[in-house]
């Protein structure tokens, strides 16, 4: 349920259980000076940017029913004369399968309440464009307006970017490098169903199910070194350092070659990982006759 006063917005999230709407999460947000200005249509759709940016991660790949008492929300998609902000508003609410159903005011209370509760230190509505958080762009367009110079394409080019950009601009706005070969653009496109960009982090679904954040090469040093040579680490071997990686909801493809690498460089492991009890110095018995007596 969505809803807009003249000065903010307000939502709240529920879920039908036994045709009985459960509330789950209340929110609401202060209008900033611009939004104030806002025509109604425009504060009312604000209602909904704002509710499906709060509540983003428990609607994105499901079902979402949008209650409001604005009913020419209903006929937004089909208006052509659209303004600017409100097709903007649109292509980002494009992402949600989501249906807006017409409510009476009386019967939306609760946002209605939300929409008029003022806050003295208002927080910005997030409705940017996922393309301009794009990651990288790797293709260079000739212009006659820029003129890049040899050493700042060397720049761009060295530029160190982690392993899962392609992946991201792809799913974040369908960019593909142009110079990538044809097995490798298939590849990313059949691997891109077990990703999931929350921003600003690439989650991977694994074999189990469960979805891990990916890991860029800056931080796979750190991440190894806590795991394995911190004070909880326990130096174990390669397996069993994989998988409290893996319990701790982290993942990159060398993963298991990384670990193995580590541990062989490890100091610790190299001085005291093959010390068994048959490399044990033999224990010999002391009998003792009287106390003292040795």
């Amino acid at each position: 349920m969505c809803d807009a006063s003249d000065y903010a917005v307000g939502a709240v999230l529920g879920q039908k259980i036994d045709k009985r709407l459960n509330d789950i999460y209340y929110a609401s947000r202060t209008l900033d000076d611009a939004q104030v200005k806002y025509a109604t249509t425009e504060k009312k759709l604000l209602a909904v940017v704002f509710a499906f940016e709060k509540f983003r991660s428990y609607l994105v790949g499901s079902k979402v029913i949008v209650y409001t008492d604005h009913a020419a929300l209903r006929h937004i998609y089909a208006k052509k004369d659209t303004k600017p902000r409100l097709l903007r508003w649109i292509l980002l609410l494009q992402e949600f399968d989501m249906e807006i159903v017409d409510k009476k005011g009386i019967e939306n209370g609760v946002a209605d309440h939300l929409s008029r509760m003022r806050i003295d230190d208002p927080v910005p509505i997030d409705d940017s464009m996922p393309e301009e958080q794009l990651m990288a762009v790797k293709v260079l367009r000739e212009s006659y307006e820029v003129k890049t110079k040899l050493d700042e394409v060397s720049a761009l080019q060295d530029e160190d970017l982690p392993w899962y950009t392609d992946m991201v601009n792809y799913l974040v706005c369908g960019d593909v490098p142009k110079d990538l070969d044809p097995y490798k653009k298939k590849k990313l496109f059949r691997e891109a169903s077990h990703y999931f960009w929350d921003e600003p982090y690439l989650y991977k679904r694994g074999s189990d199910g469960l979805f891990r954040r990916c890991i860029a090469e800056q931080e796979v040093n750190g991440v190894l070194e806590h795991c394995h040579g911190s004070a909880y680490g326990g130096h174990f071997a390669a397996f069993k350092k994989v998988q409290k990686i893996l319990q701790a909801g982290l993942w990159w493809p060398s993963l298991f070659k990384d670990a193995q690498a580590f541990i062989s460089k490890c100091d610790s492991c190299q001085r005291m990982g093959n010390i068994s009890r048959r490399n044990e110095m033999p224990q010999n018995p002391i009998l003792e006759v009287e106390i003292f007596d040795v």
